[in-house]
């Protein structure tokens, strides 16, 4: 495969910087990366024979303005999801985020996502096209550095590999103080026909959750979370962190398979994560064009959670992920 970068301008009507860039792989495969978009990959053209599957939905009116995690795979980082009311204590210190989720009652999806990154490489070999973007809070988002317990800079590269979507990620502690931190991703997968679409994510329980929140008790699945078979989408009205994941044994370079996805048209879709990412978000949005799998490092709330899966970092220390979706 021939595979390359380059980039083209993503006119828009919100004055973000205009870079896309484009990693392809000279048969059909394309995958689009807007760095200004919180490094938001919005675009994944799959191609798998003679077909080409548009994998991941973006609201039509993103460039217009459109909402930055409504489209293509957010990052959600220092968190993902909700804090409940913004506040939480970290080690005797109290800190107050703005309440930005929708009823606008709690924090929510972290700093990154919502900001531009910078760019620090991109390439090609012969088996995959790269781009690679850093957030530093104290450079990206200095207004939020007071926010979090300590400066935080993570690094990402996305890749574009046969039949392959990589997401690269190494947190690193900048600080001079322990790092609490959670990572997620938000995809949004594009449906075809919901009643021919499907879905299965294998758990056994989820987070009871009291207005998107978690009460701090874990449940075994109800017949209408339990996706441990296959499911059609359009059976489906979730918003929930399913977690105890099954044990399933690792491919070579230690990643798990979490999810498949069966949308139509096209063949399945798997996703593969790295041992850390403990639970996984499942999602219909209410238009009914998408359906989100996303994996977490941690639920949701989890600084305010004492199982909640929050990591720590300490000072000078990296940490690394991966998640792979595969066609």
């Amino acid at each position: 495969m021939n595979f390359n970068v380059r980039t083209r301008r993503a006119d828009n009507g919100v004055g973000l910087d205009p870079t896309v860039y484009v990693l392809e792989d000279g048969g059909g495969s394309v995958a689009e990366v807007w760095p200004a978009l919180g490094f938001n990959c919005i675009r994944w053209l799959a191609a798998r024979g003679e077909q080409t599957i548009d994998v991941l939905y973006s609201d039509p009116a993103l460039f217009q303005g459109g909402r930055p995690t409504r489209s293509g795979i957010p990052v959600l980082f220092p968190f993902p999801n909700r804090i409940r009311e913004g506040r939480f204590v970290w080690e005797g210190n109290t800190y107050q985020l703005p309440l930005n989720d929708p009823v606008q009652k709690n924090a929510i999806h972290g700093f990154a996502c919502r900001v531009p990154w910078r760019v620090i490489g991109s390439g090609a070999d012969g088996e995959s096209a790269w781009v690679t973007g850093e957030f530093r809070c104290s450079v990206d988002a200095p207004a939020s550095l007071a926010l979090w317990p300590a400066d935080h800079q993570l690094r990402l590269t996305l890749r574009l590999g046969k039949g392959t979507l990589r997401l690269e990620a190494e947190v690193h502690n900048t600080d001079t103080k322990s790092l609490p931190f959670g990572l997620g991703y938000h995809p949004y997968f594009r449906l075809g026909d919901g009643e021919e679409s499907q879905v299965e994510v294998p758990a056994r329980k989820y987070w009871a959750l009291e207005a998107n929140l978690p009460t701090g008790q874990r449940v075994e699945v109800d017949p209408s979370r339990d996706l441990e078979s296959v499911r059609r989408v359009g059976d489906l009205h979730l918003d929930d962190v399913l977690t105890d994941l099954p044990a399933r044994p690792a491919r070579i370079d230690g990643l798990i398979e979490r999810a498949t996805i069966r949308a139509a048209p096209g063949g399945p879709m798997r996703l593969f994560c790295s041992p850390a990412f403990r639970e996984m978000v499942v999602f219909t949005p209410p238009h009914r064009e998408a359906f989100c799998v996303e994996p977490y490092t941690c639920t949701t709330d989890a600084v305010n959670l004492p199982e909640g899966g929050l990591l720590v970092l300490p000072p000078g220390q990296t940490w690394s992920a991966v998640v792979e979706l595969w066609v």
